[in-house]
């Protein structure tokens, strides 16, 4: 049984990704820079683009995203995902993937039950965003106790879980959280979108106390301070000092809150040393080298938790998720430059 430094969970998507759709845009009714949740009008797309289209797989959704991220940096056998999947052919072409990109995974595989997919529909730089999460929404607790799985939760240093799965998975979400806490482990939890700070406050402030590092960018930051009513929304160096200094189960290890802006400058506070926010300047890409934005958050957590597990100084950290960050958008969807290049 393999040894793994890191151990991720969230909603396990299958991205099926097509170049030229405007016709599916006109179909159903879609923006091109739109990200929703398929309606029942929708359903008919996934089956349509494997028909009409030549669909390029990547595996997806949030953490799974960042695990692939800390997985191109780190050995081989480092990092392992978990989330529930169907017994169908997407749970397969994830498998599938995931083995490119040198990620392992526990799935809980439900059979009968289809995979949450994403349909990825391109249209020149523009991607409009079609998801359904299926069976990811069945997750069960019970899975973190079979032996394969408690057996990588009992070798990983450091543990993430991406902000959408409190949406359903919270008491899977604690009962990480409370494992890695007792045991003087790092628990990361990403914020995810501005919706979860605005609309999952309690379970947000059920988990906190167990979270060692927080990752979000700035919306889902003035989200958080709006939510919990914070003055200074755009203050992102106030917002994390706010959120690192809340109440921790394990006060031995401080708290690192780590706010990222795109191509403008990443904050990180930590507990520790709330006087003297960190400020990390961006290498700006020319508007000509990004290819598509889907993903570079994801990449960035990846790269900043390969780096975290691997003794990294924090602005290596830092660096290492803004490299990561860097190559994502520079490729079509959530993927990495192959051959693969040394990043940390």
């Amino acid at each position: 049984m393999a040894s793994y430094s890191i151990f991720c969970m969230g909603n396990p998507l299958l991205d099926m990704q097509v170049i030229n759709g405007e016709e599916l845009l006109k179909k159903y009714n879609l923006k091109a820079n739109d990200a929703i949740l398929a309606e029942d009008k929708h359903m008919p797309i996934y089956e349509e683009l494997v028909e009409k289209y030549k669909v390029t797989y990547v595996a997806g959704g949030a953490s799974q995203n960042a695990a692939r991220g800390a997985a191109y940096i780190l050995p081989p056998g480092s990092v392992v995902f978990t989330g529930c999947v169907g017994d169908d052919e997407l749970a397969e072409q994830l498998k599938a993937a995931n083995r490119r990109e040198g990620l392992d995974e526990v799935y809980l595989v439900k059979k009968g039950e289809k995979t949450g997919a994403c349909a990825v529909v391109i249209t020149g730089h523009h991607r409009c965003l079609v998801t359904t999460l299926r069976v990811a929404e069945k997750f069960e607790k019970a899975h973190l106790a079979t032996p394969e799985v408690a057996r990588c939760i009992e070798s990983a240093k450091l543990f993430y879980v991406e902000g959408y799965f409190l949406t359903h998975g919270t008491e899977s979400a604690l009962e990480l959280s409370k494992k890695a806490s007792e045991a003087g482990k790092i628990f990361v939890l990403n914020l995810s979108a501005p919706f979860i700070p605005q609309f999952f406050q309690v379970q947000l402030q059920q988990i906190m106390p167990f979270v060692d590092i927080l990752i979000g960018n700035e919306s889902e930051a003035e989200a958080w301070a709006s939510g919990s009513g914070h003055p200074n929304q755009k203050d992102y160096a106030s917002v994390a000092t706010a959120i690192a200094t809340l109440p921790k189960a394990n006060p031995a290890r401080p708290r690192i809150v780590v706010i990222t802006q795109g191509p403008k400058a990443t904050t990180v506070v930590s507990s520790a040393e709330v006087d003297t926010p960190k400020i990390f300047d961006v290498h700006p890409l020319r508007d000509d080298q990004i290819v598509d934005t889907n993903g570079a958050g994801d990449a960035f957590a990846g790269g900043f938790i390969g780096a975290y597990v691997s003794g990294k100084s924090l602005e290596d950290c830092v660096e290492t998720g803004h490299k990561l960050g860097s190559m994502c958008v520079q490729q079509v969807g959530p993927q990495y430059q192959w051959p693969k290049v040394q990043v940390l």
